[in-house]
């Protein structure tokens, strides 16, 4: 849910946004569900099953329609439509707009505008960012960088080293995204997008030296504001007591909002090089996508190994 002033700001430059009335309901009125309605039927005074609280487009058909009738009848009509939850109405194809509809919208504070794109155009380009808008977000705590075009979200306790590895890897050639907290949001296609908060982007923190801008230091190719959440892995202190995986044969996944991301946990030690193990993680990565899985194809190998040998021994006598 947001301000249609929000809307509005948003994204009156993609869709040719041009405000003609109502201009105080902007801060009041909020679109409160990622749909839209065409107004055609309704104009005809059918209006079960019709929600208030979708905004409203009007393009060809409905202006020739309105047109027709009479101002009396024609305001009656809108009027009925038009009511203290619709968020906004949105005429297509620069239609001027008829008295009525004018009065009517300045009336109530109904925030009307005009658009360009014609009325199909107009309602799939809308049905897309509501979706956006509306899609499910959570926040993580984390560095979240970009290597070999692969998301990596490093998790891990705080001072485990996150800002430092993600610091060496920009120093490499990769990208951060965001330091410290992380904005996940649930893409359309159900990949989930990362980026940071609009306060600390392209910032770190660095313990020792404090705050530090990325884009400046490194150049602005060094940074980029959002990517999909390809793999997270979480760093922890290295102890002895714990079974750590050798092979990777076991493929280990982290839910967020329903999503199942490739998950990695790697151990922290004094001499291990977490940048380059982080490169070679993302590198697995990639091989996996393309289809080859080098801790399977050793597994296979070995067990084919171990069935020739068993075939080819002696008994002994």
């Amino acid at each position: 849910m947001f301000l249609v002033q929000e809307f509005f700001e948003k994204y009156q430059k993609e869709l040719s946004l041009e405000l003609v009335a109502g201009q105080q309901g902007l801060k009041k009125r909020r679109v409160k569900v990622p749909e839209i309605h065409r107004a055609g039927l309704s104009l005809t005074g059918y209006l079960k099953n019709y929600s208030e609280k979708r905004m409203l487009i009007m393009g060809k058909v409905e202006v020739e329609f309105l047109k027709s009738l009479d101002s009396e009848l024609r305001r009656e009509r809108l009027s009925a439509i038009l009511s203290k939850k619709t968020p906004a109405v949105i005429l297509t194809r620069r239609y001027k707009p008829m008295k009525e509809l004018l009065d009517l919208c300045n009336e109530r504070n109904l925030p009307l505008f005009r658009a360009p794109f014609s009325t199909m155009v107009m309602t799939n380009q809308m049905a897309m960012i509501l979706t956006e808008e509306f899609a499910p977000i959570a926040s993580r705590h984390g560095t979240f960088v970009e290597v070999f075009d692969i998301g990596v979200l490093i998790e891990g306790d705080s001072a485990i080293g996150k800002s430092e590895t993600a610091l060496g890897l920009i120093e490499r050639g990769h990208r951060l995204i965001s330091d410290d907290i992380v904005r996940i949001k649930k893409a359309k296609d159900s990949n989930l997008e990362g980026r940071g908060v609009d306060l600390t982007r392209h910032h770190m923190e660095i313990r020792g030296i404090g705050i530090i801008n990325v884009a400046n230091l490194y150049g602005a190719f060094c940074v980029r504001d959002k990517k999909r959440i390809d793999l997270i892995v979480r760093l922890e202190a290295w102890d002895k007591q714990n079974f750590y995986d050798r092979i990777g044969a076991d493929e280990k996944t982290c839910e967020i909002l329903g999503v199942k991301v490739p998950f990695s946990i790697l151990p922290v030690k004094p001499g291990r090089d977490v940048v380059l193990l982080i490169e070679a993680i993302a590198l697995n990565y990639r091989l996996k996508k393309m289809g080859y899985h080098c801790a399977k194809e050793f597994k296979s190998r070995l067990s084919k190994k171990i069935a020739a040998n068993q075939v080819n021994r002696r008994p002994f006598v």
